[in-house]
């Protein structure tokens, strides 16, 4: 019976240590999500912000990350950063004193760019895995963004 139990709880940790390092392996592929687009940089970038503002989404900023580091020396490929925000959704969370914590998350990030393949990306973070452990009003509200900012991106690489 002693070594039973032992041998036991011993499977029991190899099983838990296997699965953290599964985890650990596979968050980042889990948490950030990137897409090839069908077009190149500058049509994507055109039509990113046609359906944007076809589904009704502000854009609060679009930072040109090429342009400005190439004010600091840097040379990298075409790159714009899109600050991306639905009142409606933002103020479902803004609103409530305890649901703010995930405020600098906000406002939604979706980024355009180039790699040394020629082809072009678009990454986001994977709004709806963040959402799930915060549950509530969170998880609810940053479903039905994730899915409408899909949406958007599916007209580009589909």
């Amino acid at each position: 019976m002693g070594k039973k139990l032992i041998f036991g709880l011993g499977g029991l940790v190899l099983g838990v240590i296997l699965t953290l390092g599964i985890f650990w392996l596979a968050a980042p592929s889990l948490m950030m999500m990137e897409d090839e687009s069908n077009y190149d940089f500058d049509e994507t970038v055109e039509r990113f912000d046609e359906e944007l503002d076809n589904a009704g989404w502000s854009v609060l900023e679009i930072h040109d990350m090429q342009e400005i580091l190439d004010g600091h020396g840097h040379d990298v490929d075409q790159i714009k950063i899109y600050e991306l925000c639905s009142s409606e959704y933002s103020a479902n969370i803004l609103e409530l004193d305890d649901e703010r914590i995930v405020s600098p998350l906000m406002p939604c990030r979706v980024s355009v760019y180039e790699k040394s393949d020629g082809n072009t990306y678009i990454s986001r973070m994977n709004s709806s895995l963040f959402a799930m452990p915060f549950g509530g009003v969170i998880n609810d509200t940053m479903q039905v963004a994730a899915e409408e900012t899909e949406d958007v991106i599916d007209e580009l690489i589909d």
